[in-house]
């Protein structure tokens, strides 16, 4: 049987519970467990699919087309496994469920309540994955901060879960604030101290205490929060601010929180953790031999995690590189024929965001054309990909009102249009093309290069695809199409042969980017950029050019 860890949050929101739910399984995976982590979320959407990027930063899709919370992507990155639809449960899903099996009649005409029918579902969404002997340990991450009204279902539920599982086979992490005033120059544990108290009048009571906190935690500290919340001083972890998430699970084994939580759950046998690869990982990250600088060109770089697994890519890219990657942010909203050169004549290397709707898009097409021009490194995902399509039809093709029809449906050059399926779909939520399709490469190619082979599977999240009709002029003119869908002939990759770096892709690679196996793009890409930094250096330094030849 699976056992279960839970982990829930208090004070505040954007504590980190994800990454702490995320260290704890990469820690007890590194001792020989199968481990597997999901997240619960409080809010009514069904899922973050037709959400702002702006309110909820990206979606993350799964292999299996789950459009989910941002954390999946980090379980995914930490453990290095695929998640699934099953991985992330929202209230509203909850409430379809339980809503549809009373149309249907399955509750024989009782009176459908909070308590026990949406318990009950949340319930069993909470032990699925523990039922096909897949996984020793499930870690359940639920979302949201204590006290909250919309949580009150999950608490009770996880209530009814540690009254009805055996004692050994349940553990609840509670992730707390611990803030420290300058001005009484002290840590204050009286947010915790009633954190836990809300926690507990629900009727759940924490076997551990996760402190986030900005200055370490002496003896006495913990022991006061210890006493004052009934747990033991051991369970009382420090969670300082690290320089980088991927830190978290070095200092979380240095707490002991794995072997603390292995002790509740009585598990008496157990490997030392085998964390070789995620250290020299750290260890590359910590001490690059050398720098670039990439221009990320979106529309909602206000809000980091809208971009949050480009991002971490660009982290793993970086470690395999040894080079630190320097992320400089570009509303493309705000790009101009006439400012582009003043905008981006510093980077190493340009990537060009996916993203929805009008706002921003010419601003796109104007860098992509800057990079294409000025031979800079270029990587278009998506909308990216679309736009550079756009750019070299107009450009190249001399279709001077080519575009996508999800911004003109009146284009005469609908270079872009609505995948045929797509057509006569109105509903908006889990409605897109989603998950993993086949893509199969062109030997010789850059992608060939990149992925060294020629059939891959890449995870998708669209409407819009390129318009086949076009394909023969793009080819003849330079552009070529060296990745299609091998079923439905959709171009998944299109590339410039005649340009140092030059690709752009319909599918989402950084979904796939994890800390033990960085995304191929990813990793030439920045070195495209390690070498186009070099040779401008040789250029501005003639001495270093004559040394490279």
């Amino acid at each position: 049987m699976a056992k279960y860890i839970f982990v829930t949050g208090g004070v505040t929101s954007s504590l980190g519970k994800g990454i702490i739910a995320a260290s704890l399984a990469k820690l007890l995976q590194a001792r020989g467990m199968r481990v597997t982590i999901q997240k619960f979320d409080p809010y009514i959407n069904v899922d973050p699919g037709t959400l702002n990027p702006y309110e909820h930063g990206e979606c993350y899709v799964t292999e299996d087309g789950a459009e989910t919370d941002l954390d999946l992507g980090h379980y995914e990155r930490f453990l290095n496994i695929f998640t699934s639809q099953s991985n992330n449960v929202t209230t509203g899903r909850i409430y379809q469920t339980v809503i549809n099996k009373e149309r249907e009649g399955a509750y024989l005409g009782k009176t459908v309540q909070v308590v026990p029918h949406i318990t009950d579902e949340i319930k069993r969404r909470m032990l699925l994955l523990g039922q096909n002997n897949e996984f020793d340990i499930i870690i359940t991450e639920i979302g949201g901060t204590v006290g909250d009204i919309e949580s009150l279902p999950f608490i009770e539920a996880l209530r009814q879960l540690q009254w009805e599982l055996p004692e050994e086979d349940t553990v609840v992490v509670h992730l707390t604030l611990i803030p420290y005033l300058k001005a009484a120059k002290e840590l204050k544990t009286k947010p915790t101290q009633h954190s836990v108290k809300m926690l507990s009048q629900e009727g759940v009571h924490p076997d551990i205490i996760v402190c986030r906190t900005e200055k370490p935690l002496g003896p006495e500290l913990r022991r006061k929060i210890a006493l004052f919340c009934n747990v033991k001083q051991e369970a009382v972890i420090e969670a300082a601010d690290a320089p980088t998430i991927y830190e978290v699970p070095l200092a979380m084994m240095r707490e002991k929180l794995d072997l603390i939580c292995m002790k509740k759950l009585n598990i008496t046998q157990f490997n030392e953790p085998d964390l070789h690869r995620w250290k020299e990982f750290l260890d590359k990250l910590k001490y690059p031999k050398s720098q670039v600088t990439i221009g990320l060109i979106g529309k909602y770089i206000e809000l980091q995690d809208a971009y949050k697994s480009i991002l971490e890519a660009f982290v793993h890219a970086g470690a395999i590189n040894e080079c630190k990657v320097q992320v400089v942010n570009v509303h493309s909203e705000f790009i101009t024929a006439d400012n582009v050169g003043e905008k981006l004549a510093n980077l190493d290397g340009l990537l060009v965001a996916p993203g929805f709707g009008l706002r921003g898009v010419e601003g796109k097409v104007i860098a992509v054309k800057y990079a294409r021009e000025n031979n800079l490194p270029f990587f278009g995902i998506c909308l990216g990909m679309q736009m550079s399509v756009i750019e070299y039809a107009r450009d190249i093709l001399g279709l001077k009102e080519a575009h996508s029809t999800e911004m003109n449906p009146d284009t005469p050059d609908p270079v872009i249009d609505l995948m045929e399926e797509q057509k006569n779909i109105t509903a908006k939520g889990g409605t897109m093309r989603l998950g993993a399709y086949a893509c199969q490469i062109k030997e010789g190619t850059l992608a060939h290069r990149a992925y060294g082979k020629t059939m891959i599977s890449e995870r998708h999240r669209h409407r819009w695809e390129f318009n086949n009709k076009y394909l023969a002029k793009f080819e003849e003119a330079g552009m070529i199409a060296s990745g299609k869908n091998p079923e439905s002939g959709l171009v998944e990759i299109v590339e410039l042969p005649a340009h140092p770096f030059f690709i752009g892709v319909q599918y989402h690679p950084e979904l796939k980017s994890t800390v033990e196996n960085p995304h191929p793009l990813f990793v030439h890409f920045i070195k495209a950029a390690k070498d186009y930094t070099e040779q401008k250096n040789a250029v501005k330094n003639p001495l270093l050019q004559s040394e490279m030849i």
